[in-house]
């Protein structure tokens, strides 16, 4: 069997998951917590609602770490969580696992772009103030730290 064979074609054997996820800075965790979430939506409310646990189990995680790593993709704007409640057979109500949307990623790569944009701006401005001082006072020695952006 080949890479390139139609079984790779085929209806439910594969789920769609966007490149740009691995260019704006998840970690190894987040992103495999994210492609679970990703493999369980549903197509048309882009919503699921597996507990920590089921979600650790897939990927191999504790619950305490998913839970952590769950709330930085709600931080970083990937997914919306808020609870659910499930009522028992007698009538009570207990809360259940969190319902998740997945959110569209165009945000993300959007905000990814302007800041990319502003690292070359610096870089830029950086390197045209460097110019203009050496006309004035003559070449300097340059080190590796002065090309660190710092927040």
């Amino acid at each position: 069997m080949s890479y390139y064979s139609n079984q790779r074609d085929r209806r439910g054997k594969y789920f769609p998951m966007p490149k740009i996820i691995f260019q704006l800075g998840l970690n190894a965790n987040e992103i495999a917590i994210l492609a679970y979430l990703m493999y369980l939506e549903n197509r048309k409310t882009y919503q699921c609602n597996p507990s920590y646990a089921s979600i650790g189990e897939a990927c191999g995680l504790s619950v305490n770490t998913v839970r952590k790593y769950v709330d930085s993709l709600a931080r970083k704007g990937f997914i919306a969580t808020e609870p659910t409640k499930v009522k028992t057979r007698d009538g009570r109500s207990h809360n259940g696992s969190l319902c998740y949307t997945i959110l569209p990623t165009e945000p993300l790569e959007e905000e990814y772009y302007q800041e990319q944009l502003r690292i070359a701006e610096h870089y830029s401005a950086y390197a045209k103030a460097m110019k203009e001082y050496e006309k004035k006072y003559g070449e300097i020695k340059k080190s590796r730290s002065q090309f660190i952006i710092r927040k």
